[in-house]
């Protein structure tokens, strides 16, 4: 399949209203706004994210590995996750097995139905299938949200 799809020009307003009405204290539907510090500057950066559980673990997908917010991740290792008023320290970690990534992603458009479209945007999938989601997962990178301890 190929991969070559774009993102939707407008997801970076999108991204701004909804980083905004979350520092309002409003939680926009599923989304959660990820912090992490930068890889080089070290300022902050605040990303819109759907957090899903699977088998009691939390974790979430980035459908392009290299995007800037998941280089974020990997160089920070932890950040925080926002949902309107409410805050949590959390440590990230890149789950690099196989079987655990498909795990994730044969769930993804089930707990997570609205980010479904990015994928098949992207070429990564046609449908909201499961076994369309697991076969991508090598092409995605997940990472598990642990609470970070004081």
């Amino acid at each position: 399949m190929d991969t070559t799809g774009t993102l939707p020009r407008w997801l970076p307003s999108v991204n701004r209203l909804v980083r905004g009405l979350n520092r309002l204290g409003l939680a926009v539907g599923p989304v959660q706004v990820l912090t992490v510090s930068g890889r080089v500057s070290g300022e902050s950066r605040p990303t819109p994210v759907s957090p899903l559980t699977v088998d009691g673990g939390r974790y979430v997908v980035a459908a392009l590995p290299e995007a800037d917010w998941a280089r974020n991740v990997r160089a920070a290792g932890h950040g925080e996750l926002a949902r309107g008023r409410r805050r949590e320290a959390v440590v990230l970690t890149e789950v690099t097995d196989p079987s655990a990534r498909r795990a994730v992603l044969r769930a993804f458009p089930r707990e997570v139905p609205g980010g479904v479209a990015f994928f098949v945007r992207l070429g990564l999938v046609e449908r909201a299938d499961p076994d369309q989601f697991a076969a991508a997962a090598d092409r995605v990178a997940v990472f598990r949200l642990d609470r970070a301890t004081a």
